[in-house]
């Protein structure tokens, strides 16, 4: 068979899929409202206001300024760099074409890819892992329930309540975009800020989320893995050629080089990278129908009760995306230049959670304020919170500020 033959066929394949999960899309005129009642606007749905409240919110427009594995200040490809907001952009354009083509939601999609890593802190995952060693003592820190704080009480913009009143839909979401937080045998301990929010508004945590949701903590995996390659490739952390370790990627790249010889290297690996992520998106198109044709859910309740992941990559695929993960853990993530950043970013936090704890004083008033009579916990968290909501650079120049060479 030729290749446009293949082509076509595959083609033919996908539109077979269009629109084929649409009965169990979220529906915003179903929704199960909004912890404080308010009257929904006449030209925007349930989702649409909750996708808005989001971009409007301070928590999202520091992103800007949070990086996930280079810190603000390295020059190894400079400001082509994602950074949590740029990559929360890319999830949610992956989450609303999938979404869009598959007949689910596509607002409600986008609005959980733009949120989910609102709760993440300065420098990236070196910055949490380092606030979360500072915060063992004190019932911990999960970037995930630091999401659910920030709008549920942290984000103070309304008269009438605080955070951003999302609907249940969106905080479920949010929560359990990974899958259930009780009730499975791999289930971890459930963080306090979880815990406690759960007992004002059952999130059912026992249960998967709606298809949506799935499909933007999916769009994630893709976002982040294709795009650290260029990013990697870019800072010269590693080369074209050690993707030989990950066949799937490299055929890829030596199927760009074959089409267009000597072509551009930014180019090649623009296309390459565009094209991984093709071949990502549309392995979920079709693994997701044939789930959804063999479980047969017909409402958005019946996913959250399959008691296991409608939306999501092959067998095949997800093989091929662990030996991704591996070879980015490896070559990227525990580079030497990466490393160093690591360091820096593990000094940062240590050096203000410490400073801080001992002088709440030095934290702004908003920040201080009813700390004066404060047991340690409320303390800590207090910081945590503090410290979580900065940027790299605003982190940095504290630091200096507040500890210095100490």
């Amino acid at each position: 068979m030729s290749m446009a033959k293949t082509s076509n066929s595959k083609t033919e394949q996908l539109r077979s899929l269009r629109n084929s999960m649409a009965v169990v899309a979220c529906d915003p005129d179903k929704t199960r409202g909004r912890l404080y009642a308010e009257p929904e606007p006449r030209t925007r749905t349930a989702y649409q206001r909750d996708r808005d409240r989001i971009i409007h919110c301070g928590a999202f427009r520091r992103l800007k300024h949070k990086t996930q594995v280079f810190v603000y200040d390295y020059d190894g490809g400079g400001d082509h760099h994602r950074t949590r907001l740029t990559h929360s952009l890319e999830v949610a354009q992956i989450a609303r074409s999938i979404s869009r083509f598959l007949g689910l939601n596509e607002d409600m999609a986008e609005t959980l890819a733009l949120a989910h890593d609102m709760g993440h802190t300065c420098f990236g995952h070196a910055g949490e892992d380092e606030l979360r060693l500072c915060m063992a003592d004190y019932n911990g820190f999960d970037h995930n329930a630091q999401s659910l704080r920030l709008v549920t009480k942290l984000e103070k913009r309304y008269i009438a309540f605080d955070g951003l009143n999302l609907t249940w839909d969106t905080l479920e979401g949010l929560v359990k975009h990974n899958g259930p937080l009780l009730g499975h045998a791999n289930a971890k301990p459930l963080p306090l800020a979880i815990a406690e929010y759960n007992k004002i508004q059952d999130l059912e945590l026992s249960t998967w989320p709606s298809a949506e949701a799935q499909i933007a903590a999916i769009s994630d995996d893709i976002a982040y893995n294709t795009h650290d390659i260029e990013d990697g490739l870019r800072a010269g952390l590693f080369q074209i050629e050690d993707l030989e370790a990950v066949p799937f990627v490299f055929e890829i790249f030596k199927k760009i080089e074959a089409q267009a010889p000597g072509l551009d290297r930014g180019v090649w690996v623009h296309e390459a990278t565009r094209a991984l992520i093709g071949s990502m998106v549309d392995d979920v198109f079709t693994e997701s129908h044939r789930r959804f044709a063999a479980l047969k859910p017909q409402t958005t309740d019946d996913v959250r009760g399959l008691g296991q992941q409608l939306c999501g990559f092959s067998e095949d695929m997800a093989t091929k995306d662990k030996a991704l993960k591996e070879f980015l853990f490896a070559n990227m993530y525990r580079h030497a230049e990466v490393n160093r950043m690591t360091l820096q970013a593990q000094k940062v936090v240590r050096g203000l959670f410490n400073t801080l704890m001992a002088e709440p004083a030095l934290m702004p008033l908003e920040w201080r304020r009813g700390l004066d009579d404060a047991d340690t916990l409320k303390t800590a968290r207090r910081v945590a919170d503090y410290i979580a909501g900065m940027t790299d650079r605003f982190a940095q120049e504290e630091f200096d500020r507040l500890v210095g060479d100490a």
